[in-house]
């Protein structure tokens, strides 16, 4: 079975279609996960696939007791469920993600913070370093969604020079930072598989030109650059012969696609690639787009850069 995340519509899970509950404004209405999986049943809120090499979980919860403990129920479940693999890639769906709770936090902070305590509980104080890539997405439905890919291959996690660290951020952005690395590259025997976190507009640890969507694009297509330089894929992401690349590009404003799918196009994609537009809020509320990406190459095709210590 082939698992993929499906945009547009709500999928079917016992089909290995996990539905995102995200609209699709353009592009690729799929996006493949993970190959060769077996249903494995159930554990805590995640419905799991197994191969020889890897696990993929898909659960999505209610967020009725507040979005700090559904955060931290459900990475304790996906902490359970990938025992000795090694987490290769997140992604996190977050109802009304900049919306204000009565305890004065943004719901991502207290998503954030429920996430945080949640791989400090499992990995100890040291569990910076063991965070994968991942991506925290704005939904207007109620329910919080997350899905994982792990693996026994060996992985690598990347940061972006011109960034800080997002698990390093400082107070102001909440009382926990955001547990992500900027880019993860696992290895099976096969190929090189390159996962880049959702990428923005900022610099630092700040915003870049809030509510600018051409600047923020701009700053985006710089950070694309670099982080990928940093994980061994070159300035192109790791374009050529035989690399398969889909870009997933998230719009706060569904009437903006036009003018940011025509830079795009210009200044990011390839022939060959696949791209999906998405219409989500981002995880501050002065961003307005947001792209990450996945790359696939053939074993010893790329380089591979120098891992964060």
């Amino acid at each position: 079975m082939t698992l993929e995340f499906a945009f547009g519509d709500p999928g079917r899970a016992d089909n290995g279609i996990l539905g995102t509950g995200l609209p699709l404004l353009r592009g690729a209405p799929r996006e493949t996960i993970a190959e060769s999986m077996e249903p494995a049943g159930t554990h805590g809120g995640f419905r799991l696939w197994r191969s020889e090499g890897c696990i993929v979980g898909f659960a999505c919860s209610g967020a009725g007791a507040g979005l700090e403990n559904a955060a931290r129920v459900l990475y304790a479940d996906l902490m359970s469920c990938v025992g000795k693999a090694k987490l290769c890639r997140i992604w996190n769906i977050v109802p009304h993600i900049n919306r204000v709770a009565p305890g004065g936090l943004e719901n991502y902070q207290a998503f954030c913070k429920g996430r945080s305590l949640a791989f400090e509980s499992a990995f100890g104080r040291g569990y910076t370093q063991r965070l994968p890539a991942a991506s925290a997405i704005g939904t207007r439905a109620d329910s919080l969604t997350v899905a994982f890919l792990a693996g026994i291959w060996p992985t690598r996690h990347f940061e972006n020079p011109s960034q800080v660290p997002a698990y390093e951020y400082p107070s102001e952005h909440g009382p926990r930072p955001p547990s992500f690395a900027r880019a993860t590259l696992a290895s099976t025997p096969e190929e090189l598989k390159t996962f880049i976190s959702g990428t923005s507009a900022v610099v630092g640890h700040e915003t870049f030109a809030p509510h600018d969507t051409a600047r923020q694009l701009d700053c985006t297509f710089e950070n694309l650059r670099l982080i990928s330089r940093a994980a061994g894929l070159g300035d192109k992401m790791g374009d050529g012969s035989g690399v398969q690349r889909h870009f997933k590009v998230y719009l706060r404003h569904a009437a903006e696609l036009e003018t940011v799918a025509h830079r795009v196009e210009r200044g990011l994609l390839q022939p060959g690639d696949r791209v999906t537009y998405l219409e989500a809020d981002i995880c501050r509320e002065a961003l307005n787009v947001e792209i990450e990406a996945m790359v696939r190459a053939p074993a010893g095709r790329l380089s591979v850069g120098a891992a964060r210590s």
